[in-house]
């Protein structure tokens, strides 16, 4: 990977700036044991792991048969917001990296808008990325298609062959080649420290894998 040809980075958000994943995982699986839809957390990060809302509702409605209307995402969101104000952590080094990025940076998450946000507040993150937010409510197709990534490349005026991602989920790494970007797979936060994540991430051929935070600066110059 040239790191001189690199003028923007694209950070996904949860799993790869705050340590969400468990949580978010933990609070669904709840929600659809509730709905009476039995699903193991392990499920769970296989089928939903980097998707978008819309996407996981039509996989619950397709293979599980369940509707998830207003009031089951409501509830879920409440939980799930509880939740993230009490325990939600910024990933270890990650400020301190986004710092000394030498190039501009911004953040394309398949979450909404008002979760990603949320996120970034409690973490004490916000500051550094915004504006530069964008979700996957503003394009037609979420990840693993490459909407998302192309969208904020050009809101943020760089050419995909110039872009660096960092994703932590098999559909974002998708995403990122499709959309003709570099991409690094980060196996660093809580749910991805374990051989059969990294594997299915080495699977998908990354650029590059790594697990510190701060050993990004090496894909992107210093």
């Amino acid at each position: 990977m040239d790191a001189r040809t690199t003028e923007l980075v694209i950070f996904d958000c949860d799993g790869v700036l705050v340590d969400s994943e468990p949580i978010s995982v933990a609070v669904l699986v709840e929600a659809l044991a509730a709905a009476g839809v039995e699903m193991s957390e392990e499920e769970a990060y296989e089928r939903f792991l980097g998707r978008s809302l819309k996407s996981m509702s039509e996989i619950l409605r397709d293979e599980h048969g369940l509707s998830v209307d207003a009031r089951f995402l409501d509830r879920m969101r409440q939980r799930l917001y509880e939740r993230f104000r009490a325990e939600l952590k910024p990933i270890e080094g990650l400020a301190e990296t986004v710092d000394r990025l030498p190039v501009a940076c911004c953040v394309a998450s398949s979450s909404q808008p008002e979760r990603i946000r949320l996120s970034l507040t409690v973490t004490g993150l916000l500051a550094r990325f915004e504006p530069h937010i964008f979700s996957a409510t503003m394009v037609t197709h979420g990840k693993p298609a490459p909407d998302l990534f192309l969208h904020a490349a050009a809101a943020m005026g760089a050419p995909p062959e110039r872009c660096v991602v960092v994703e932590d989920s098999p559909a974002g790494i998708e995403a990122a080649k499709a959309a003709g970007m570099r991409v690094v797979a980060f196996a660093g936060g809580s749910h991805a420290r374990n051989d059969r994540h990294r594997a299915t991430l080495r699977a998908l051929t990354p650029d590059a894998l790594f697990d510190d935070m701060r050993d990004l600066l090496q894909f992107v110059g210093r």
